[in-house]
C-alpha cells in the first residue's frame, strides 16, 4: 500500500475543521500515534472523511495500531463513498495491487477514474498507467498521455517521468527528445529515480541535449543511490560505469561533486 503512505500529508492540507482533527494531525506528525489514534477514531466514527482516511493510513502502516490492510480498506471505503478523492485514489491502488482486497483491475480503474475526475494527481497518473498497459481498459497511448499530462501539470513526479517516456518513445505523441528531457528534469528534480536514470541516458547519448558525460554520470549516480537493490539499480550502476570509461579523472571528480551536492535536496 505505498500510495497509502502518501495519503496523510495530502489530507492534512485540505480538511474541514473539526474539533480534535488538528490535534490528531499534530500528534501524528510528531510521531505520537497513540494520541493521533485517540483523536482520529471518534471523528472517523462520526463520518469525518479525512479522519477516516488517516485512520486507514494508520492501519495500513501499523502506526498506533496493528497493521491490518482489510481494516485500512474499510475506513478508506467509507471516505470514498463520501466522494473523498484521496480515498478513492487509495482504493484504486489497493485493488490494482490486491492488498486487503482481491486484485481487481476493473475496480481499480473505477476508483482511479472517480478521483481523477476531481483532479487528484496521483489518480490521474495511475489511470494513465492503466491505459498505457491496457489493464481492464483498451490500451490507448493517447489516453494515457492525456492523464499523465494532467497529473504532470500538477507536479506529480511519476507522471512527469511517464510523460517523458511517451515523448522518448513517440507513444501517444510525436517523438520529441527535447520535450522528454524537459519532463525528466522536472521529475528528477523531485528525486524520481527512474527519471534521473532516464535523464542520464539522454545526456549520455546526446538525445534532446548536447552529449555530456558529467551530467550523465551525476544522474546515474543519483538514480543508483535512490533505487532499491535489484535490476533497475544494477542497470543505473552499469550505465554509470560505462559512462565513466569515457571520462577524465577531472570529469569524474566533477560528476561526483555534483551528485553529492544534489543528493540532500533531490527529494524535496
Amino acid at each position: 500500500m505505498k500510495r497509502l503512505l502518501l495519503a496523510l500529508t495530502f489530507l492534512l492540507l485540505a480538511s474541514p475543521a473539526w474539533a480534535g482533527f488538528d490535534e490528531g494531525v499534530a500528534a501524528y506528525n510528531r510521531g505520537d500515534y497513540a494520541v493521533a489514534l485517540r483523536e482520529f477514531r471518534p471523528l472517523a466514527q462520526q463520518g469525518h472523511a479525512s479522519a477516516q482516511v488517516n485512520l486507514g493510513v494508520m492501519y495500513a502502516t501499523g502506526r498506533g495500531v496493528p497493521q491490518d490492510y482489510a481494516e485500512a480498506v474499510r475506513w478508506c471505503r467509507l471516505a470514498a463513498a463520501q466522494g473523498h478523492a484521496c480515498a478513492q485514489s487509495i482504493l484504486g491502488g489497493v485493488y490494482a495491487a490486491g492488498e486487503g482486497v482481491p486484485r481487481d483491475y476493473a475496480e481499480a480503474v473505477k476508483w482511479y477514474r472517480l478521483a481523477a475526475a476531481q483532479g487528484h494527481a496521483a489518480a490521474q497518473s495511475n489511470l494513465g498507467v492503466m491505459y498505457y498497459t491496457g489493464q481492464d481498459v483498451p490500451q490507448n497511448y493517447a489516453e494515457a498521455t492525456k492523464w499523465y499530462r494532467l497529473a504532470a501539470a500538477q507536479g506529480e513526479a511519476a507522471a512527469q517521468k511517464s510523460l517523458g517516456v511517451m515523448y522518448t518513445n513517440g507513444e501517444g505523441v510525436p517523438r520529441d527528445y527535447a520535450e522528454a528531457v524537459k519532463w525528466y528534469r522536472l521529475a528528477a528534480a523531485q528525486g524520481e529515480a527512474g527519471a534521473q536514470n532516464n535523464l542520464g541516458f539522454m545526456y549520455a547519448n546526446g538525445r534532446g541535449v548536447p552529449q555530456d558525460y558529467v551530467q550523465a554520470h551525476m544522474c546515474y549516480s543519483l538514480a543508483a543511490s535512490r533505487l532499491s537493490p535489484g535490476r533497475d539499480r544494477d542497470t543505473a550502476v552499469e550505465n554509470r560505469d560505462l559512462v565513466a570509461r569515457n571520462m577524465t579523472p577531472a570529469q569524474l571528480a566533477e560528476a561526483e561533486r555534483l551528485a553529492r551536492e544534489r543528493e540532500p535536496t533531490a527529494g524535496k
